[in-house]
């Protein structure tokens, strides 16, 4: 019983629900690259390892450095504050970041000897956000500006590391199918942040919904939503895409369940089921998204 409960204390760490956000993306641009290039699973497999690793990271370094500053108390809400609720020293808590970083690292080393030092460059900036966006003196968590470089890391820049991964090139059109993926990434940032709003202000934060006010965050936050759909649409529209991806308005209803509950509660525990579905949302969107390149395969095949 204790063994069970102390890989409890562990997995919510790592914040699971919000892995979708370093899936997701290596799955669409793998899925991009797959009708058209040769498909290197080594290299996918890594940079899949290489992305939840770096992202379990950037939890961890969340976790400690807002336990740090007085952010987490007895208030939170939701599977973060592992170190305030259960006791987890800091210290292990950040040394374990640190070494999913290190061997993250070592896979990237592996990528980049199997196609482009280059791509060095494109890794240690994007491992640079995770950890400053809690780390460092001026962490973007507390600015208006965490939202958008998380998102703008963990969404283009990993979809299309992973289809230059399979390709050995980039392209426009991998660049403007993996911006659907970075506004829903930049959803589930601003949800966690729409939901913890109170409290992040009294600590000292000045996020996007902090600066514009719970009811304008509540009409961005939908026309994040809104805005990914109609891309879909215009990719469709001009066969950037195959039309087998309008699929993803199969997700819709969740999109109008989390929207609502935002405008139906201010309470950050009835808001948390919000933080959730935003993840669900993504990890659906971005599987048909996946699954729609696969049969147009199937199809052109």
């Amino acid at each position: 019983m204790i063994h069970s409960s102390r890989i409890g204390v562990w997995w919510r760490v790592l914040r699971p629900f919000t892995l979708t956000a370093s899936i997701v993306p290596v799955l669409v641009g793998a899925g991009i690259a797959i009708p058209f290039y040769h498909f290197h699973v080594w290299r996918f497999l890594a940079m899949f390892l290489a992305s939840i690793l770096i992202q379990s990271a950037t939890n961890m370094f969340n976790e400690y450095y807002d336990f740090k500053r007085g952010l987490d108390d007895e208030r939170m809400v939701g599977i973060a504050g592992t170190i305030v609720r259960d006791g987890v020293k800091p210290t292990t808590v950040l040394r374990l970041g640190f070494i999913f970083m290190a061997v993250a690292l070592l896979l990237g080393i592996y990528l980049c000897a199997t196609t482009s030092w280059w791509l060095a460059l494109v890794g240690i900036v994007s491992m640079g956000i995770g950890y400053l966006y809690s780390g460092g003196p001026w962490p973007l968590a507390y600015t208006p500006f965490g939202e958008l470089a998380a998102a703008t890391a963990m969404g283009p820049v990993i979809v299309l590391i992973s289809f230059f991964l399979q390709s050995g090139t980039v392209t426009w059109r991998a660049a403007l199918l993996s911006i659907p993926i970075g506004l829903l990434i930049g959803a589930i940032l601003f949800a966690n942040n729409m939901r913890d709003m109170v409290q992040d202000a009294e600590g000292g934060r000045r996020t996007v919904v902090i600066l514009l006010g719970r009811e304008r965050g509540r009409i961005l936050f939908a026309s994040v939503f809104a805005a990914a759909y109609l891309v879909i649409v215009m990719l469709v529209v001009f066969h950037l895409i195959t039309p087998w991806a309008l699929a993803v308005f199969a997700t819709i209803p969740t999109a109008v369940y989390v929207v609502r509950l935002y405008y139906q509660h201010t309470e950050p525990a009835k808001l948390h089921a919000a933080v959730k579905g935003t993840s669900n949302l993504l990890f659906r969107f971005g599987v048909l998204m996946f699954c729609a390149m696969l049969v147009s395969l199937v199809h052109v095949a």
